[in-house]
């Protein structure tokens, strides 16, 4: 699965920059498809201290902005960076709430090491997945293979530098929402035994 200049797929996993130049690119683009009219969910990561960003890591919810805790504090000598997975859980529990009531897009923070082991986000990639809904997300070049053996013939990964170009995200998001691409997204799940 290469770089794509275009971005057809259901799902579409931006690359090549920094995690948190995506999470700003991602929270951007649910601004803008909101203004289309699109119903968008998900999660983003956003850190509550810049200057320990590791320390003080949260999702922030994109239909309500409520914020999901995902770092565990282990005190002020602590040098580790450790994932909260109850924070992650309850994140997960809110974006599939959102996608049984409705929605249109969803945005994921990214596909990680959680995620590839069945936890984290997974389960609400899942939901979007089995839904027919389209994802946006980032996955690290680490994760791909992960990725792949997840996502297969439903993604292809978007270079940030095409993601920025005026209107891509609008008019990606017009192929894949429009009545024709989701008759054949359902019509690819149902051919490889997924619908």
């Amino acid at each position: 699965m290469g770089i794509s200049d275009v971005g057809t797929c259901q799902i579409v996993a931006l690359q090549g920059a920094a995690s948190s130049v995506i999470q700003e690119m991602l929270a951007e683009f649910a601004t803008r498809l909101v203004d289309t009219g699109l119903r968008v969910s998900g999660v983003i990561e956003s850190s509550a201290d810049k200057a320990k960003p590791c320390k003080s890591m949260m999702l922030r919810s994109l239909d309500d902005n409520s914020l999901f805790s995902i770092s565990q504090d282990l005190g002020s000598g602590s040098q580790a960076c450790n994932l909260d997975p109850e924070g992650l859980a309850l994140a997960c529990a809110a974006v599939q709430r959102s996608i049984i009531s409705g929605t249109d897009v969803v945005i994921l923070s990214k596909f990680g090491k959680q995620e590839a082991t069945g936890g984290g986000l997974a389960d609400a990639f899942g939901s979007a997945i089995a839904a027919g809904l389209p994802i946006i997300t980032a996955v690290s070049p680490a994760m791909m293979e992960a990725w792949v053996g997840f996502a297969g013939a439903f993604a292809e990964c978007v270079h940030v530098d095409v993601a920025r170009g005026p209107g891509w995200v609008e008019a990606w998001s017009g192929r894949v929402t429009a009545p024709t691409a989701r008759d054949m997204i359902g019509f690819q799940r149902e051919r490889i035994g997924m619908g």
